[in-house]
């Protein structure tokens, strides 16, 4: 069943001639999903659909709390109102398509369309790194040297931070997906998985993928490497500094301000590490989609509730939001 690149492009520019724009050879790619069981279907249209209301409208919250409260506009919510924002493009990405198939009874998805889903997944999931790393940076910068907080960490350099992220993660993102353009595949390609990962896509090519995985490897270790280089870095100074300070509460202080951000790099970080180091070597399966929830869909749940309920000026923010208060300096 299986067609060759050769005949694929053969045939490609063929029906190109004859009907321009019209490419009826272009593969078929069916994302089978979670699960094949139809009892299950239902169950996870309403679980993934609470689970993507809420999320929206959590970071939203945030968003439009640190928007609108002076007392938020801080480098800490600068980057977490940033973060709040790639987590609702996130899910944006992945879960509609995932409920619309599951709605519709059907697990297709065009080429064009999984190309773009892919190429934004990289492009996001690759900028929260950045933004944890910011967030991390500002943390140190706070707690190891108080006295120069606001002089190092000025609005321009937060906004640079922010752009040079985005910048970079879009040219790298737009290196792997020009690389899958040249990749072939067979006429109907079923992925095991509830969105196009890239991962996945490399094992179901029927091209040579040595380059891609060489590339994925060689770009993790050089931009994956930064942003895990910098939180490290960033929390080595703030335990040497916090263990170093004679008062129990302020330690505790200064612990409880990193807490949130420890247990969201923790959870990011561990099952997506674990799930892109392993997933070019392990055999295509469904095995690695139920992880995959955990870096997609999980922590962009999670993170309104940490960042928010644990911080007094968060709730204080939301509070005045959803009764219409105006904050006052």
């Amino acid at each position: 069943m299986a067609s060759t690149c050769s005949t694929n492009m053969k045939s490609l520019k063929f029906t190109s001639s004859l009907a321009p724009g019209n490419l009826t050879e272009a593969p078929i790619f069916l994302l089978l999903g979670l699960t094949d069981d139809p009892e299950l279907q239902p169950i996870l249209f309403w679980l993934f659909l609470t689970m993507y209301i809420v999320t929206i409208l959590g970071n939203l919250l945030i968003v439009l709390a640190v928007v609108s409260d002076p007392h938020l506009h801080t480098p800490m919510y600068f980057f977490l109102s940033h973060l709040s924002f790639t987590d609702i493009c996130i899910s944006t990405c992945t879960i509609p398509k995932m409920l619309g198939n599951i709605r519709t009874q059907t697990q297709s998805i065009t080429y064009v369309g999984c190309m773009v889903q892919t190429f934004f997944v990289m492009v996001l999931t690759t900028l929260e790194n950045y933004i944890l790393a910011s967030m991390a940076y500002d943390r140190y910068v706070a707690i190891c040297h108080p006295l120069r907080y606001t002089v190092i960490m000025n609005q321009l350099l937060c906004a640079l931070l922010i752009v040079l992220s985005l910048l970079t993660n879009v040219s790298v993102s737009g290196l792997h997906a020009l690389m899958a353009l040249r990749l072939c595949f067979p006429s109907k390609v079923l992925v095991p998985h509830f969105f196009c990962e890239f991962a996945q896509l490399l094992k179901l090519s029927s091209s040579d993928t040595f380059i891609n995985n060489l590339l994925i490897y060689l770009v993790a270790a050089i931009f994956g490497g930064i942003p895990v280089s910098g939180i490290v870095f960033s929390y080595t100074q703030i335990i040497s500094s916090v263990l170093r300070m004679p008062s129990a509460q302020g330690k505790q202080k200064a612990f409880s301000t990193c807490g949130s951000h420890l247990s969201v790099v923790s959870l990011f970080y561990g099952t997506a590490f674990g799930v892109y180091i392993t997933s070019p070597l392990v055999e295509s399966s469904r095995a690695s989609a139920i992880p995959s929830v955990m870096y997609i869909v999980v922590p962009q749940l999670m993170n309104p509730f940490i960042y928010s309920l644990r911080n007094k000026d968060m709730m204080g923010a939301v509070r005045r939001l959803l009764s219409g208060k105006r904050s006052i300096l």
